[in-house]
This record gives structure tokens, C-alpha cells and sequence, in this order.
């Protein structure tokens, strides 16, 4: 796919601003969108490897605290477009720049789209995590874009699609014509390459068809980039393998995928040792999902599989070690005999610490990871308490975690539209806030502000908690750096 060499070499076919933009247009790259349906087959160099593609996940982490942080459309909008432009620019050829800088706009995004659709593809997780933010991002580049720049993006992608005729509409449609505006274009797929819309309820479907209008077809777009760019990074995942050999690249790719930091937590240490006599003093710094499943542990002496794995794997994050964890988890199913809880449960502690089974060395739970997977039904205590509680239960836990009123309604309010990592991060920044205000009152030094990253993971609100909402050094030095 890429080529090495030791410095970036320019074979754009034309020399500077005064070539007229069709020469644009008859270069590689004649369209500024791309749904990278080709890999790159060019030379790059290794700084340019690392610094396109350090770019670019700049501009994808942008994208997903957008999707976090903001408070709507144009709020979401603006945190993108600001991150775009800074990192990662793309000019229409109707610009005044020079020819060759529209291309080499062009060459970046394109080369650096595969650099990471490469490093990426490693774990189930990061390719869940690349795919989730490319196609925010080709949705987001979508809206922006003109009706010319559309149809071109709509042409290279090769959609499936099947035009309903004026002749057949209301043959196909029957009562249901009136549904759609008279003269709107409309095509007929099958339903399930629209479920977005299906569930919105803004299509018709019939035997097993969905009938979807002109304004809608970037759903259509959206469904096909995900198929195909999740079958190439199984494709990569299997390639990857292969490069072991290759010094100069490895690194930089394992690094890159290091560096989500979202979606494999590494502990910080944050809170120093952590043995089996600690932890129930650290139990103010934890999240309200761990907080619960401590309360929880602590009344009932038991928790069952979700539980225990949601929370042991927590408590290794933050740093309580094997042979801690075996005598905490024995204090805390104090209803039971030695016996049985070495036959019933001490196997499940050493396998999370990776010494029995498969051995794997088992990351905590992201908080993706909780929220959208394996939700909680009678008698569990694992989830996200701001995706499965009831309003009137989450608000009694937060006024419990010492909130006020006002706090405890904005962060219920997030969690009710469905912002659940905003809701936590609200959560956290009132912790902190109040932590700040007893220092100040106290007249001590340490104060910070108290607006932070938006949470991904418990650990990392433990640790920043921990803090008072300062990352450590070991966070510092896993965020990507500007070029």
C-alpha cells in the first residue's frame, strides 16, 4: 500500500497556482470528498507517515468530544469544522488556493484515512472505534458539502440504487404516496440498508422494501461506507501480522492505536498502592457506576458475573494487584465458606488478571463498552446508572453523591436525552468543583478548573477525581501531539 523513502517527494503533474483548477480535476484527486475506496499507491515518506496519520486522529478524537460535549447541532458542528480546519483541511476546487495545495489536501486525507484504517484494525474494539468516528466524519464532510460535491461523492460511490419511476409510485405506494412530497425522487432498497430511518419512522416499507426520498440518501451512503470499510478492516487485521518484521513501521502504528486512549484504559497509578484495606476508602473517588456496585458488594456480601467483572476489572485499573484482589473479593463474600468461594470465584479473579484460562490480560470496561452491550435485568447491578436507571433513581443517587439541586437536574437532564459519557462527565466536574471550594474556603492551593475531557472510561474518572481533574503524567503522554 505505502512506500518508504526519507523525504516527501511532490509528483502532483503541475507546477503552482497559475495552472488552471481542471488540472485539479484531471490529477488523482479531482474530487475534494472520498469514500477511500483505493489505497494510495505512492511514496511517503516515514515523517509524513506519522504526522498524517497523528492528524488525523486528532480530528477523529475531535469528533467523538463533539459528539460528547456538545449541546447541539451547530454547537457539534462548529467543534468539528474548528478541528477540520486546523488539522485537517479540505478546500473545494472552487478556492483561490493553488492548484498544488488542493491536492496535497487532498493526498493527506486520503493517505492518512489508510494509515490509520491499518493501526486500527488490531482489536474488535479500535476497529469498532475507527469505524464508529470515520463515519461521523463522512456524515458531518456530507452535510457541508454543495449538491455538485454530493453527487460526485454519491457517483464514486456506486450506490445500489433502484428509482421509482412516476409511472410505478403510486402503483408501489398505494395510500401511502401522500407520505412523501409529490415530485421528491424516490428509490427503492431494501429495508435493512436503511434501519436508521425505519426506527425514525421516516420511510415507508413494504415487503420488505423501504422507499426513500432524495434528501434522505446519505443514509443510503452512510450504510455502504460502514459495510465496506468494516470488511476492509477485517482484511487489514488479517494483514497485519505480515508486518511484524518492519521496524521503522510497527511502532509508529502500535503508538497510534495506543493513543485513543478511550477504548483500552492503561493505569495511571493515580492513587498510589492500592491493597484489599483501601479500597472502600477510595470509594467517594469512584464513578457512580462503581460507586453503586460498591454500595451493592458491600450490603448484599455478593454480586453476580456482570457485576463482578464490571467492578473487578475497575478495581485492577486502578491498581489493586492479584494477590490484593483475592483477599478483598474473600472479605466481601463474607456470607460464604473458604471452600466455597475458592471453588465458586477465585478461579474468575485470577482469570481477569490473566493467570488462569486463556491468559488474557484483561482491560477495565470502557464506557462504550458498559452502555451498549450486556444490559442489566433483575438482580444486577452492572451498567451505566445514566443509561439504566429511572430519572427518579438516578436522582437519588446523584443528591447522595452530595450534588445540588441545580446539578442534579442538568446531569438527569443528559442522561434523559440520552447523553450518558456527558452526564458522567457533568457529574465529575461537580465533584471536583465542590472539592474546589472547600480548598478555597480552607485557603489551599491545588484549586484547578473544573472543566475537563469528556469520560470514556471509569478508570479515567477515578483518576482525574483522584486529581482533581488533573490527567497524569501517564495520561499526558498517550495524547497525540499537534504537528
Amino acid at each position: 500500500m505505502f512506500s518508504q523513502k526519507a523525504a516527501p517527494k511532490r509528483e502532483n503533474g503541475f507546477s503552482d497556482a497559475s495552472v488552471a483548477p481542471e488540472v485539479v480535476r484531471r490529477s488523482r484527486y479531482p474530487s475534494r470528498l472520498s469514500v477511500y475506496s483505493d489505497p494510495p499507491d505512492l511514496e511517503v515518506s516515514i515523517e509524513e507517515f506519522e504526522t498524517f496519520a497523528l492528524d488525523r486522529l486528532q480530528v477523529l478524537r475531535a469528533v467523538e468530544d463533539a459528539q460528547l460535549r456538545s449541546r447541539g447541532e451547530e454547537d457539534m458542528r462548529k467543534r468539528v469544522n474548528e478541528a477540520l480546519e486546523k488539522h485537517l483541511p479540505l478546500h473545494t476546487n472552487r478556492s483561490k488556493l493553488p492548484p498544488r495545495q488542493l491536492v496535497a489536501e487532498r493526498r493527506k486525507d486520503h493517505v492518512s484515512h489508510f494509515i490509520l484504517r491499518l493501526a486500527f484494525s488490531r482489536t474488535e474494539e479500535l476497529r469498532g472505534w475507527f469505524l464508529r468516528y470515520e463515519c461521523a466524519l463522512l456524515k458531518h464532510r456530507f452535510k457541508e458539502a454543495d449538491i455538485a460535491e454530493k453527487q460526485e461523492l454519491l457517483a464514486a460511490s456506486k450506490l445500489r440504487l433502484e428509482p421509482l419511476s412516476a409511472a410505478t409510485r403510486e402503483e408501489r405506494l398505494g395510500g401511502a404516496a401522500h407520505f412523501y412530497t409529490a415530485h421528491e425522487q424516490l428509490f427503492e432498497v431494501d429495508f435493512e440498508r436503511v434501519l436508521d430511518l425505519v426506527s425514525r419512522l421516516q420511510v415507508v416499507v413494504q415487503s420488505g422494501r423501504a422507499f426513500v426520498p432524495q434528501s434522505e440518501v446519505a443514509t443510503l451512503l452512510l450504510h455502504e461506507f460502514r459495510q465496506r470499510l468494516t470488511r476492509a478492516l477485517a482484511v487489514c487485521a488479517k494483514a497485519l501480522p505480515q508486518m511484524g518484521e518492519d521496524e521503522r513501521l510497527v511502532p509508529v502504528l502500535q503508538n497510534l492505536s495506543n493513543q485513543t486512549a478511550r477504548s483500552e484504559y492503561q493505569s495511571t497509578g493515580a492513587a498510589g498502592a492500592v491493597s484489599a484495606d483501601s479500597v472502600d476508602a477510595l470509594g467517594g473517588s469512584f464513578p457512580l457506576c462503581m460507586q453503586h456496585l460498591h454500595t451493592q458488594l458491600l450490603k448484599d456480601h455478593h454480586l453476580r458475573h456482570g457485576g463482578r467483572m464490571q467492578f473487578g476489572l475497575f478495581l485492577k485499573g486502578i491498581g489493586l494487584s492479584l494477590q490484593e484482589a483475592l483477599v478483598y473479593w474473600r472479605r466481601a463474600f463474607s456470607a460464604m465458606t473458604d471452600d466455597q468461594f475458592q471453588k465458586g470465584y477465585a478461579y474468575n479473579v485470577r482469570h481477569n488478571y490473566g493467570v488462569e484460562g486463556k491468559r488474557t490480560n484483561y482491560t477495565p470496561y470502557s464506557c462504550h463498552r458498559i452502555i451498549t452491550t450486556n444490559p442489566p435485568g433483575p438482580g444486577d447491578h452492572h451498567g451505566c446508572p445514566f443509561r439504566h436507571f429511572s430519572p427518579e433513581r438516578l436522582r437519588a443517587a446523584l443528591h447522595r453523591d452530595r450534588l445540588t439541586d441545580a446539578e442534579v437536574r442538568e446531569v438527569a437532564d443528559l442522561a434523559a436525552a440520552g447523553h450518558c459519557q456527558v452526564a458522567c462527565t457533568r457529574h465529575l466536574e461537580a465533584k471536583i468543583q465542590r472539592r474546589k471550594q472547600q480548598q478555597q474556603q480552607q485557603h489551599l492551593d491545588g484549586a484547578t478548573d473544573s472543566h475537563i475531557s469528556a469520560i470514556a472510561s471509569p478508570n479515567q474518572f477515578f483518576d482525574l477525581c483522584v486529581n482533581d481533574g488533573k490527567p497524569s503524567d501517564s495520561q499526558r503522554s498517550t495524547q497525540p501531539t499537534a504537528s
